[in-house]
């Protein structure tokens, strides 16, 4: 059985400037577009990865939830995913620059990056913008930068800013980039992969069962997901990731916290996950109650990786959202 490699397209953007102050000429944003903009150019739903995310969701992580009939219905919407800037699935990122001078990056820059793209599609107004983890955080600074251009908003296992509990789990991963070589890397996916689940699925999943060499099966299974990730990643691309996230506060630049969630606009929906032990369901509650949102809950015992796996619950959270976009916009037309 052979495997289909959607093709990417891609925009060139002439000039972007960083949050930093940087300017890098000839960047690329590589994205995925599944359905068709209709005439209005109104029915374009945008979704942001994770942190090792590729843009095809369609064809891989987010496939029970896009396409015809779906809860992103292809038949319905045009759905563009686009490679977060920094990363290396077709964007510009560290891997374009081997000799370490691409800027940081932070999830406004990841929105007005991705924001572009969207302009280039002459799409002014976005049905809905979403994400998990931080393709989440990316939404919150999309709907934040752009006031009034987009109808709804659902974040995903998510914070506001980044907490000091996540940046502490950043921190270990980076030390082990820096001290573990050419392993590092993988090393560092088995960590987050212990934060990504949870303790009720590693015990119902492995126990304390053992490979016929002895060793626990959890453990295999942390190898196994640090290869995968070695194959397909690189360790400054992980690096810039990682430091994105930890740059994320909504409140930066924008009166504090409160008063920027407060400033959101459109539906806004906040989806935490109890026993997630990355981004606590409290962590994600708190900051919906500050912004006014729609609080809803995924019940699973993945943690924090329910959004990507929790395909049902994720996709009736997606479509609520939709329809609540649809009514204000009846409203509207009716007024």
């Amino acid at each position: 059985m052979t495997t289909t490699v959607r093709a990417l397209r891609t925009l060139t953007v002439p000039a972007f400037t960083f949050e930093s102050g940087e300017v890098l000429h000839g960047l690329r944003q590589a994205y995925h577009l599944d359905g068709e903009l209709n005439a209005a150019r109104d029915n374009l739903v945008v979704v942001f990865h994770a942190l090792t995310g590729t843009p095809d969701a369609a064809g891989d992580w987010w496939k029970r939830i896009i396409g015809p009939g779906l809860a992103l219905d292809t038949d319905r919407y045009a759905v563009c995913v686009p490679n977060l800037l920094g990363s290396c699935y077709g964007t510009s990122g560290p891997s374009d620059h081997p000799d370490g001078r691409f800027p940081a990056v932070t999830p406004r820059d990841q929105a007005r990056f991705a924001a572009l793209l969207v302009e280039s599609l002459g799409v002014t107004n976005v049905a809905l913008v979403t994400g998990g983890s931080l393709g989440g955080m990316v939404a919150l600074e999309w709907t934040a930068t752009f006031a009034g251009r987009t109808r709804a908003t659902l974040a995903l296992a998510a914070p506001a800013a980044h907490t000091a509990h996540a940046i502490a789990w950043n921190a270990v991963q980076r030390a082990v980039l820096d001290a573990g070589g050419d392993a590092g890397l993988a090393i560092a996916r088995q960590i987050s992969m212990i934060a990504f689940r949870s303790e009720r699925e590693f015990e119902a999943r492995f126990g304390r069962t053992r490979n016929a060499d002895g060793r626990f099966n959890v453990e295999s299974y942390l190898e196994h997901q640090g290869r995968k990730l070695e194959a397909r990643f690189d360790t400054a691309t992980y690096r810039t990731l990682l430091d994105a996230m930890d740059a994320h506060d909504l409140g930066r630049g924008r009166g504090g916290l409160a008063l920027a969630l407060t400033a959101l606009e459109g539906a806004v929906y906040a989806v935490g996950v109890p026993g997630d032990q990355l981004y606590s369901a409290d962590v994600v509650r708190q900051w919906a109650e500050l912004a006014g949102a729609e609080y809803r809950e995924i019940q699973s015992h993945f943690g924090h990786d329910a959004f990507l796996l929790e395909h049902e619950q994720v996709g009736a959270i997606l479509r609520e959202a939709l329809q609540r976009a649809a009514r204000a916009d009846s409203r509207r037309d009716v007024a």
